[in-house]
């Protein structure tokens, strides 16, 4: 077998060598590689101070469509008297029409007018300080340490006393709740003048701890992580108002139950009073609920939600900046995510929908507030893309600069213009200032293909579709074909799969969506092969809920449908077939290896969910109920019965401190082999969590390689 594989490889070199090209490597196309960031297409670094454009250097900013310096970071820091400012990009503008600029150091922040020459705001932040969040309209920063929650504008006061500080994080105070799910990133959320701060609380007392192990110490020890696994006790939410002037809490009257999910705050233009969507732990009722600030009253329910599988919320309400009596709600009542305008002046709100099609509105950008439109992006034009649109209150809607490619935007604080990053599968990036009302405007930049540049071999990378196990269900794919590809001859092939709910892997950008590692295996010789499965997001509810409570099923299926297209193609060796993927597609790679064990020759499953009873309560529940209501679900998707069906090699990788998929779940797989009589193989991250980091990553994607390389080739 070495000697085979040394062949091999040293033709694959005489052959580029030959036609006087280079092969990427994992030092070039990793994150964490020595040559990745010289190979990135160029890029521009940009912000808005209110209606302009600007572009920030590490020496300065500067007006994006004039060049004229704006501020450079030497002046800042003369007027600050000391080095606060030590990177450009990190400079922000928040006050339009001022000049004034946000300059934040690990220990400082302040905020310098270059105008006046002067410190307007200066913020000490404590060393432990963390989940911060600056209010420019109070000038307070929020933030937490350990489980309390403080604000400061130079003055430090503590806002609450009984958070955990003894490391249990039993009670905690700011951070974001629920796991993360539902669209939730943080723990505070200041009103629109700042003079209210509306915070998470969050018990977790009650919630089973799940031991971790620290190697660093001389003697290892333990740390515990609360994890509320699927059908046990979830923790316990509540919502706080601080008001700043008056320094008193007042805590909402939540309605529901103890365990309850409440999400997307939104205040309203007057900061009086907040809208949470509140949902219920069965995940098949929410209401939006309105609440006095001041006295924590219910004051309204705007509308409810309900659906026989699982409602997910996963953004606030949104007011319009010229109607502080209407907001846009995001919902896929009728089947696909769309943009519903609410009068919230009435009780049920009456709602309009401005958005509709076969096709999924992935999020709103903002508003244009001279033509009264809501800015957003969908894939109207294809699934695999996401694009810039306009529509009015009428529903009249129009696209906004190239309709191609994967677009990325950010808004001038009047809406009017945009801009608008994108790459395509020809483009790697192109950045432009347009506007919202034509549509066009100017290129700022069109980044050239590095690869090409430098003469590396680039492989051929296509999408295309085929029906999913249903027969009706057009699935997108992306096909990588090995370098000097040659159709007469047969190569090993590698399914790389994630499969699972908030995720997709092909579209419409550079190079189709290529990782780096799967351009890397094309210089080794494989044909890689990537299919979004039923239950991947973008495509619509009854594509996602497809697998409710049948976590795997459906999946499985529809890869197995790419599989058999792959045994049509002459150059597949159906005989060399591996299978790759990470958590989701961890899981999906175990399974795939345990049910169809003679179609997978080797797989590297990293990061793997084996039982969904192991798993968090929130994102577990949603898509399989718990395991006492769905007994069947559960155990027909857990992967410890199956353990004696093992036929081909199967590598697991693990961080070894996972805190999102426990290693409670490979570890009973293992054991369940052993008990099976089955040989797997094991590596482990010790330190890492659910994913690796920096230089790990090169060295994770070697390790992924030559198992490929040992067993498949």
């Amino acid at each position: 077998m070495k000697n085979k594989l040394l062949l091999m490889a040293a033709a694959l070199l005489a052959t580029n060598s030959a036609l006087g090209q280079k092969l990427l490597t994992l030092e070039d196309v990793m994150y964490g590689g020595d040559n990745f960031y010289n190979l990135a297409p160029e890029n521009l670094f940009t912000t808005w101070w209110g209606n302009v454009a600007v572009e920030t250097t590490p020496d300065e900013a500067r007006d994006l469509l004039t060049g004229k310096p704006v501020v450079s970071v030497e002046e800042l820091n003369s007027i600050a008297g000391e080095t606060i400012a030590r990177n450009g990009h990190d400079l922000e503008f928040p006050y339009a029409g001022q000049t004034i600029a946000k300059v934040q150091s690990g220990t400082k922040l302040s905020l310098i007018d270059w105008g006046k020459k002067a410190v307007v705001c200066s913020i000490d932040i404590p060393e432990k300080a963390a989940n911060q969040d600056f209010c420019p309209q109070s000038r307070l920063l929020a933030f937490t340490i350990e489980g309390n929650l403080y604000i400061s504008d130079g003055e430090v006061r503590q806002i609450t006393t009984d958070g955990s500080t003894d490391g249990s994080e039993n009670i905690v105070y700011g951070t974001s709740v629920h796991r993360d799910e539902f669209g939730i990133t943080k723990g505070t959320f200041w009103s629109p003048d700042g003079k209210r701060l509306a915070f998470y609380r969050m018990d977790q007392s009650m919630v089973p701890s799940y031991p971790q192990v620290d190697i660093t110490q001389r003697i290892a020890s333990t740390y515990t992580d609360h994890y509320p696994m699927a059908g046990e006790t979830s923790h316990q939410v509540s919502v706080g108002v601080y008001d700043t002037e008056d320094g008193s809490t007042t805590w909402l009257k939540l309605l529901g139950e103890p365990d309850d999910y409440h999400t997307n705050i939104a205040w309203t233009p007057d900061g009086n009073s907040l809208y949470i969507q509140e949902l219920n732990r069965d995940q098949n009722d929410m209401r939006l609920a309105q609440y006095d600030a001041r006295s924590g009253e219910l004051l309204s329910i705007a509308l409810e939600e309900t659906d026989d599988k699982y409602v997910e919320p996963l953004h606030p309400i949104e007011f319009l900046p010229w109607d502080a009596t209407k907001a846009v709600y995001q919902s896929q009542r009728d089947g696909y995510n769309h943009i519903y305008l609410l009068d919230l002046s009435k009780t049920p709100a009456p709602m309009t929908q401005l958005t509709s099609g076969t096709w999924v509105v992935q999020s709103v950008v903002g508003f244009n507030s001279k033509s009264k439109s809501v800015i957003y992006l969908s894939n109207e034009s294809d699934p695999r893309r996401s694009c810039l649109y306009s529509v009015n209150l009428k529903g009249e809607r129009h696209s906004i600069g190239e309709v191609d490619g994967v677009h990325y935007a950010t808004l001038s604080e009047d809406g009017t213009r945009v801009l608008d990053r994108y790459s395509s599968p020809a483009v790697p990036r192109s950045i432009n200032l347009l506007s919202t009302d034509t549509g066009r405007g100017k290129n700022l930049l069109t980044a050239a293909d590095k690869w090409a540049e430098q003469g590396y071999s680039v492989p051929e990378i296509s999408s295309g579709s085929i029906k999913a196990a249903d027969g009706v269900t057009d699935l997108y794919y992306r096909m990588v074909k090995p370098v000097n590809f040659d159709p007469s001859r047969k190569y090993p092939t590698v399914v790389y799969v994630y499969g699972g709910p908030h995720a997709h892997n092909v579209e419409a950008s550079w190079h189709w969506g290529m990782r780096g590692w799967e351009a890397y295996m094309a210089t080794r010789g494989y044909l890689l092969f990537i299919l979004d499965n039923r239950g991947a997001e973008w495509r619509g509810r009854d594509f996602e809920q497809a697998t409710f409570r049948h976590l795997g099923d459906n999946e499985m299926r529809d890869q197995m449908a790419g599989v058999e297209y792959l045994k049509t193609l002459p150059f597949v060796d159906a005989e060399r077939m591996g299978v790759h993927g990470w958590s989701f597609g961890g899981y999906m790679t175990t399974n795939l290896m345990l049910s169809y064990p003679d179609a997978f020759k080797v797989g590297v499953a990293g990061g793997p969910v084996i039982d969904w009873k192991y798993y968090e309560v929130m994102y577990g529940e949603r898509y399989m109920d718990t395991p006492e209501a769905n007994p069947d679900g559960y155990a027909r998707s857990s992967l410890l019965g199956r353990a004696g069906n093992l036929k081909g090699r199967l590598q697991i990788i693990i961080g070894y401190n996972d805190d999102t998929v426990v290693p409670q779940h490979t570890l009973s797989f293992v054991r369940a082999c052993v008990d099976a009589g089955t040989q797997p193989d094991l590596f482990l991250y010790p330190e890492d969590k659910h994913n690796m980091v920096g230089r790990d990553q090169v060295h994770l994607h070697e390790r992924i390689t030559r198992y490929f390389e040992d067993y498949l080739k």
